[in-house]
């Protein structure tokens, strides 16, 4: 199945979920959020969240500061 991450295209077995994609990434331990469509999807749904069809996924990463 193919989706777009960040702009790019992307391949992905069917069925995967935005756990598979993280996994993918290598963003397992990171401090990430995940948008799809532009709806920021809670890391609780990431298991559950299945991803569909050139999906638009943005992957944007957690910066700390003050």
């Amino acid at each position: 199945m193919k989706i777009i991450v960040n702009g790019k295209e992307m391949s992905l077995p069917e069925d995967s979920n935005i756990q598979d994609l993280v996994a993918q990434l290598g963003c397992i331990n990171k401090r990430i959020a995940i948008e799809i469509n532009k709806e920021i999807i809670p890391k609780s749904k990431y298991q559950s969240h299945l991803l569909e069809y050139l999906d638009k996924v943005e992957v944007i990463n957690a910066v700390g500061g003050g």
